[in-house]
C-alpha cells in the first residue's frame, strides 16, 4: 500500500545539473516517440504503393494510435509496481524491436502488426515520461521543465513532414528508414536514462488489477475501432456500430465495478472524485480533439489546396511550431518564479478556439502570409496550455496517485485525438462529397468516375482545370466545417480550465508543506556567505531550523502512534490531506510520511551539512 512506502522520490533532492542531464533522456525519448507518428505521414502513399492492400491504409495509421490509446493508462500503474526506470527502458525496448520489425515489413499485414507493438512503446514513453518529471521536480519547480517537454512537441510535428519526405524522395534511402531513423534517438534515450536516473527502491503493493486492466483495455479499444472504421470499413447503420457501442458501454461498466472493487486499481475511483483531476482530464480530452484535428488535416489543405510538396507544407507550420515553444518554455519559466499557473491555460484555449475560428476562414486565394499567422495564433495557445493541464494535475493529486494522475491525463488527450481525427474525417468526407456534387452540378459538369475520393495531391493537379477548381472549392469548404466544428470543443475545454482551482504549487516533490514561520529575532538573520534565495526558511538561525525539523518529527511519530480514539491533533494533520475515502488515521499517516517527515529532513539538511545518515536513513528517532 502507499503508507508502506519505505522511500520515496524526495529522499533524493536532484540539482539542476542533475535534472538536465535527466531531461535530456526523456526529451530524447518523447521525440523519437513522436516522430514514429508523424514522419510516416508523408511516407504512406509510397508504402501503400510498394506493399498492396490499398484497403488496409487506415489501420497503418490508426493501429499505432489505438495501442498507444489504451495502453497509456496501463504504464503509470506497472511502473508503480516494477518501477519506472524499468518500465522507461521496455518501452523503449517495446518501440526499438518494432521499429526494426516495421521496417523490414514485407506485406501490410506484417506492417500493422509492428505499427501496434510499435504504438505500445510510444504510449509508455509518453506517459512515464511525464511520470518521471513528476517523480525527481517538485511542482514549484516544473514549470522551467515541462516547457521544454511541451517543446519536443511542436519541434516534432515539424521535423516528422519533412524528414519523412526527405527519406521518401532519396533514392539512397527510402521509406523503410522512416521506421529505422528513430532506432539510433532511442538507443541514446536508454543510456542516458540507465547512466542519469537514479530513483530510490520503493516498497510498494505488487498486486496488478487484471480485470481492471482488461475491462478498461476492451473498453477503449471497442470505442477507438467504432471510431476508426466506422463509415469506412461498415456504415454508421450497421451491426458492426452497434455491436462496438454496446461492447464499449459493457467494458465500461465493467471497469468500474473493477475499480471500485480493486485493492490497487489502475484508476483510482478517488481520482473522480478528485475536482481538479476531472477538470484537467476533460481539458485534456477537448484539447486532444481540437489539437489532434487540426494538425492531421491541415497538411492536406496546404498540399491539396495551395499545391505546396510535403517539405514546403511542413516549414508553413514553423509559425506554429516557434510560437508552440516560445509559449511552453516562457509560461514553463514564469510560473516556476511566481508560482502562479491558471491564466496560462485559461489564455491558452481561448487562443485555440481563436485559431481554429481564423483557420475555418481560410480559402482558396488565401496568402501564406495570413495562414502563417492563423497557425502562429493556434500554436501560441497549444503552448500554454498542453504542459499546464499536466502540471495541474499532479500538483492536485497525492503522491501515491502521481502516476496514475499523469498517465490518465495522457490517456484522455490520446483518446480525444483519436476521436478528433475520425470525427473530423467523416465531417470532412462528408461534407466534400455534398460540396462537390452540389458545385458540379452548378457548373453542369459531370464529374469523372472516382473523383469524389480525391487521390494524391499530383493526381488532383492533373484534373481538367474545371474539375480541379471544384474539388479545390470544395476541399476547402469541407475543412472550412471541420474547423468551425472544433471551435466549440476548444470552448468546452476553456470552460474546465476556468473553473479549476488554483492550487499553491508545491514546493517539495511529494509534499505540499507550509512555508516555515520566519523569526522575528535579530539571530534569524543569514550569515554573510548566505546566498539570497527567495525561500522563507533562510530567515530563520540554524538552531530554529534544527528545532522545527525535530517538532516536525515528533508530530510525525505522535500521529504514527495514534491510536483509534478520537484525537485533535490527528485530525488537524489529516486536514493536510486532500479529501478522499481513507479513514481520517490513514490520512494523517499519510501526511505524516509524504509530508512531515520530507519537510522535517530538508529543514535539518538546510541547518547542518548532510551526512550518510541523513541522505540514506532520514532523521534517526
Amino acid at each position: 500500500m502507499a503508507q508502506a512506502q519505505t522511500a520515496t522520490a524526495t529522499a533524493r533532492q536532484y540539482t539542476h545539473r542533475e535534472i538536465l542531464k535527466v531531461m535530456a533522456g526523456l526529451m530524447l525519448a518523447m521525440l523519437t516517440s513522436m516522430l514514429s507518428t508523424s514522419v510516416v505521414g508523408t511516407a504512406l502513399p509510397t508504402i501503400v504503393g510498394e506493399l498492396g492492400g490499398q484497403e488496409q491504409y487506415p489501420w497503418v495509421a490508426s493501429a499505432t494510435m489505438l495501442t498507444m490509446t489504451v495502453s497509456t493508462p496501463l504504464w503509470g500503474k506497472l511502473s508503480d509496481v516494477f518501477g519506472r526506470k524499468l518500465l522507461f527502458q521496455t518501452a523503449l525496448a517495446l518501440y526499438v524491436g518494432a521499429s526494426l520489425l516495421a521496417g523490414l515489413s514485407q506485406d501490410m499485414g506484417q506492417l500493422i502488426a509492428a505499427r501496434a507493438v510499435q504504438g505500445l512503446g510510444v504510449g509508455g514513453l509518453s506517459a512515464l515520461a511525464q511520470v518521471i518529471l513528476g517523480d525527481i521536480v517538485s511542482p514549484r519547480e516544473r514549470g522551467r521543465y515541462s516547457g521544454y517537454m511541451g517543446a519536443v512537441f511542436g519541434v516534432a510535428t515539424v521535423i516528422g513532414p519533412l524528414l519523412g519526405g526527405f527519406l521518401v524522395d532519396a533514392d539512397w534511402l527510402g521509406w523503410r528508414w522512416c521506421f529505422y531513423v528513430g532506432v539510433p534517438l532511442a538507443i541514446v534515450a536508454a543510456v542516458v536514462i540507465q547512466r542519469v536516473l537514479k530513483l530510490p527502491v520503493v516498497k510498494r503493493d505488487t498486486t496488478i488489477d487484471i480485470w481492471g486492466a482488461t475491462a478498461i483495455t476492451t473498453s477503449a479499444s471497442a470505442l477507438m475501432l467504432l471510431l476508426t472504421l466506422g463509415g469506412q470499413q461498415f456504415a454508421w447503420n450497421s451491426p458492426w456500430t452497434y455491436f462496438l457501442g454496446a461492447l464499449t458501454l459493457l467494458s465500461l461498466a465493467l471497469a468500474v465495478l473493477a475499480e471500485r472493487t480493486s485493492g490497487n486499481p489502475i484508476l483510482p475511483p478517488r481520482l473522480f472524485r478528485n475536482r481538479t483531476f476531472l477538470l484537467t482530464a476533460s481539458a485534456s480530452l477537448f484539447v486532444g480533439v481540437a489539437m489532434f484535428g487540426a494538425l492531421i488535416y491541415m497538411p492536406q489543405y496546404l498540399q491539396i489546396v495551395k499545391g505546396m510538396s510535403p517539405t514546403k507544407s511542413g516549414l508553413m507550420t514553423l509559425p506554429m511550431v516557434v510560437a508552440m515553444l516560445m509559449a511552453s518554455i516562457s509560461s514553463g519559466k514564469i510560473v516556476t518564479r511566481t508560482g502562479k499557473w491558471k491564466a496560462y491555460p485559461v489564455v491558452g484555449l481561448a487562443l485555440v478556439a481563436v485559431g481554429l475560428f481564423l483557420l475555418s476562414q481560410l480559402h482558396v486565394d488565401s496568402t501564406e502570409l495570413l495562414i502563417g499567422f492563423d497557425l502562429g495564433v493556434l500554436g501560441l495557445g497549444l503552448g500554454l496550455t498542453m504542459q499546464m493541464l499536466i502540471l495541474a494535475a499532479q500538483n492536485g493529486s497525492e503522491v501515491r496517485d502521481m502516476a496514475s494522475t499523469t498517465s490518465g491525463v495522457s490517456f484522455f488527450r490520446a483518446l480525444g485525438g483519436a476521436m478528433g481525427v475520425a470525427a473530423f474525417g467523416a465531417i470532412l468526407n462528408s461534407r466534400l462529397t455534398t460540396e462537390m456534387t452540389e458545385l458540379a452540378r452548378a457548373a453542369h459538369l459531370t464529374l469523372p468516375s472516382g473523383a469524389v475520393s480525391l487521390g494524391s495531391p499530383e493526381e488532383i493537379q492533373q484534373l481538367p482545370v474545371a474539375v480541379k477548381n471544384i474539388v479545390l472549392e470544395s476541399f476547402t469548404r469541407g475543412l472550412e466545417t471541420v474547423f468551425l466544428v472544433g471551435v466549440p470543443i476548444a470552448v468546452l475545454g476553456f470552460l474546465a480550465v476556468l473553473f479549476l482551482k488554483e492550487l499553491p504549487l508545491r514546493g517539495n516533490t511529494e509534499a505540499a508543506p507550509a512555508s516555515p514561520p520566519a523569526s522575528s529575532s535579530p539571530s534569524s538573520s543569514p550569515s554573510p556567505s548566505s546566498s539570497p534565495s527567495p525561500s522563507p526558511s533562510l530567515s530563520l538561525s540554524k538552531q530554529d531550523l534544527v528545532l522545527a525539523g525535530l517538532l516536525l518529527e515528533l508530530v510525525a511519530q505522535r500521529v504514527d502512534r495514534a491510536t483509534d480514539r478520537p484525537s485533535a491533533l490527528v485530525t488537524a494533520v489529516a486536514r493536510m490531506a486532500p479529501p478522499d475515502d481513507r479513514p481520517e488515521r490513514e490520512r494523517a499517516r499519510s501526511v505524516a510520511q509524504d509530508v512531515l517527515r520530507p519537510t522535517s529532513r530538508a529543514l535539518i539538511e538546510q541547518a547542518v551539512p548532510p551526512q550518510k545518515d541523513l541522505v540514506t536513513g532520514g532523521i534517526p528517532r
